[in-house]
């Protein structure tokens, strides 16, 4: 891998964040997809297949959210 031309260390974190946001950007613009695993592959079309069954078995995510918000009060 070739160095930076850029001491990344010198950044804040959130200029590393914004610059991880433009490459992340990048790629997507690119059509380029992130490899998955087999295995994440399979858990994905678990998951898929068991929506699929049944659509309602789920929580809405304002559910959701709520749920973990109140957890960390």
């Amino acid at each position: 891998m070739a160095s930076s031309p850029v001491d990344l260390s010198r950044l804040s974190v959130p200029e590393r964040l914004a610059l991880l946001e433009e490459v992340w950007d990048s790629l997507a613009s690119d059509g380029v997809a992130a490899p998955i695993s087999p295995a994440l592959a399979a858990e994905l079309d678990r998951r898929l297949a068991e929506l699929e069954r049944d659509p309602d078995a789920g929580s809405p995510w304002a559910d959701v959210r709520a749920r973990i918000e109140q957890r960390r009060r």
